[in-house]
């Protein structure tokens, strides 16, 4: 089974800079919330939710990047905890593309808006 992960910059924030994010930054709260939500429902259990104390965009709060081997990358900016259910939503839809291409039209609620890259595989892994 391939290994879909999302990564989650738990320093982002609209209200802290990143030396003073803490646990109250809302990055660090979209993961604890994807986190539990992924707890309590198996369908997302393939998901790997990992955290990461930057993802390098530091001027869009709460950012999020979608990785797996052999498919296209999504980078989200500007995100809130509301988002949950569309992150969620999302990653079924990338998890069943083989190509991880997923159609513009498809993306999930408030995702449409708040998606940044679309990053393609590199030649040496495309299937």
């Amino acid at each position: 089974m391939t290994l879909h992960t999302l990564f989650v910059c738990t320093s982002c924030s609209a209200v802290f800079s990143h030396d003073e994010a803490d646990d109250r930054a809302e990055g660090n709260q979209l993961f604890l919330k994807l986190l539990d939500a992924q707890k309590n429902n198996s369908t997302y259990n393939t998901l790997n939710i990992q955290s990461d104390s930057c993802l390098w965009t530091c001027k869009r709060s709460c950012v999020v990047t979608f990785v797996c081997p052999q498919k296209h990358t999504y980078h989200f900016v500007d995100l809130t905890e509301d988002c949950t259910t569309d992150l969620l939503q999302f990653s079924q839809l990338y998890e069943e593309s083989q190509d991880g291409y997923v159609l513009p039209g498809k993306l999930p609620g408030k995702l449409r808006s708040h998606l940044l890259a679309r990053i393609p595989p590199t030649p040496e892994t495309r299937a």
